[in-house]
């Protein structure tokens, strides 16, 4: 049987995301999705299975450069979390927001707030976001489901309207050896008004944080949290030090955000005659973000130990702590790599590549709103975003006249069913992450977030349709706000439960 560039190699992702979905188990259903795979790989031997899945499957995962960045920026993370609270910090911060945040609305704007300021890469977003807030939701009783939400819509989506961000970097490389007649960077620059699912997104939040309701699973989670039942994993308890103040949780977040910066800058050759925005351009966030967060690390751990909030041996401590924390976010990630390097192998891209092309063939003006059913599609069973515009950006581009207002249309239409996918799906590396900075179930946060981002999902394909016509960003942007804020108190006059009745 033919397994490879066929829909046989889609089904290996699919096995895994409707196990994970039916079970509510993560690590089981990535694993068997993984088995899957690797059978289809090596023609259904099972010794050939065992050698894929170990070689190309966890080992190829582990070892790549990328992933393994990604690895160690997670791991300092969690020692800069633990860092923190084990300082007192956090509990100081929860103290100050509790005098200052006296809402739920006020808590969950927040935190959107905060997730817009950090744009520069979506999983520093998730995790910081994550570890600053989560005191200050709790007090409010927002449940770690409604807050793993806000992080991850704004953590990806964010990060693909903000032009000085790893993923402005990601488009413009996969765009800048391709002959689009201008720059990779102005090509992302000219599609954010047409991404209408990352600007709808935020839309959305603010919307639902206001008008204070909930509905499909997200509704019962904040039910609970209501109860007392906030959806924590646990270990997450906040350490009181009475030296302890606001400082020992912001000057190390600023450090923090700081080096980071400097990291991407560095990594991107700033200092060696690149420009601001080249330098973000060229940069590469799996060295970026680990070199600066370890500097951001070394300096916390003097300031804290300088404090003397913490001493010495506790702050070593908070090493093995921090890593212990990720355990989880990182074996759920290097299932979820695995399971991607075996749709690789099976050739999914190319399979969803040849849809695309045969899919160009005639209704021209209703193009975009297949691109974003194609990429959505696509984000959804691999979980990568960036694979998914890497995929489809090159097939777009020829499709358009480069002189077509359609072109930029097309391309966003991948942009945004590329985050709108990968917003979705199970497996995909920044849930992973907004589950990990919110400390909570990963596959709850999956299915409470699942009704809300495809309803915005649902909006964004009816204006890619009329963008398709229309022509118009402003238009289309005014129709699909007027869209989501209605579509919204329709929802909320039959099936929204007001889970902030109760104070």
């Amino acid at each position: 049987m033919q397994f490879v560039n066929t829909f046989w190699s889609l089904v290996p992702p699919i096995v895994a995301i409707v196990l994970a979905l039916i079970t509510k188990e993560t690590y089981s259903s990535l694993f068997v999705g993984i088995v899957v795979g690797a059978l289809f790989v090596a023609q259904m031997s099972p010794i050939g299975a065992l050698d894929t899945m170990i070689n190309d499957g966890f080992v190829g995962a582990i070892a790549d450069g990328w992933n393994a960045g990604i690895f160690m920026f997670l791991v300092i993370l969690g020692i800069m979390v633990a860092l923190i609270n084990a300082a007192g910090g956090s509990a100081a911060f929860g103290r100050w927001a509790a005098k200052r945040v006296h809402t739920k609305v006020g808590s969950l704007l927040a935190t959107f707030l905060l997730g817009v300021l950090i744009f520069v890469d979506d999983y520093f977003n998730c995790l910081t976001v994550g570890s600053v807030m989560r005191p200050v939701t709790d007090l409010q009783k927002v449940s770690r489901a409604k807050l793993a939400y806000i992080i991850d819509a704004t953590a990806a989506p964010i990060c693909m309207i903000a032009p000085v961000s790893s993923w402005a970097a990601a488009v413009s490389s996969t765009a800048s050896d391709l002959d689009a007649g201008i720059s990779g960077l102005q090509l992302f620059i000219q599609a954010i008004p047409y991404n209408f699912y990352s600007l709808l997104t935020i839309v959305f939040v603010i919307a639902i944080s206001v008008m204070g309701f909930d509905y499909g699973p997200m509704a019962k989670a904040e039910f609970e949290a209501l109860q007392g039942n906030l959806g924590s994993l646990g270990n997450d308890e906040e350490v009181e030090v009475d030296r302890a103040n606001l400082w020992d949780m912001l000057i190390p977040v600023i450090l923090l955000v700081g080096c980071c910066i400097i990291g991407m800058m560095y990594v991107g050759g700033f200092w060696s005659d690149a420009s601001f925005i080249d330098s973000f351009a060229n940069t590469n966030a799996s060295v970026g973000l680990p070199w600066g967060s370890i500097i951001a690390l070394i300096l916390t751990f003097i300031y804290l130990i300088c404090r003397r909030v913490i001493t010495f041996k506790e702050a070593t401590d908070c090493i093995v702590k921090g890593f212990n924390a990720m355990v989880p976010a990182l074996l759920i990630l290097t299932f979820a790599l695995t399971l991607k390097n075996m749709t690789g192998a099976l050739g999914a891209a190319d399979y969803v590549a040849t849809l695309m092309e045969n899919a160009s063939q005639g209704l021209y003006s209703m193009l975009p709103a297949i691109i974003f059913l194609v990429a959505c599609g696509l984000a959804f069973a691999t979980g990568t975003s960036w694979g998914t515009f890497g995929i489809l950006i090159p097939i777009v581009l020829p499709i358009f006249d480069a002189s077509s207002p359609l072109l930029m249309i097309g391309i966003s239409a991948c942009l945004a069913g590329a985050v709108c996918g990968d917003h979705c799906s199970p497996i995909s590396d920044t849930t992973i992450m907004a589950s990990a900075g919110a400390n909570c179930n990963h596959i709850e946060h999956v299915s409470t977030q699942l009704p809300y981002a495809l309803t915005v999902a649902a909006i964004s394909f009816v204006n890619f349709v009329l963008a398709g016509f229309i022509q118009n960003a402003l238009i289309c942007l005014v129709i699909g706000v007027a869209m989501t804020i209605g579509v919204l108190f329709v929802l909320r006059a039959t099936v929204g439960k007001k889970t902030n009745a109760v104070e």
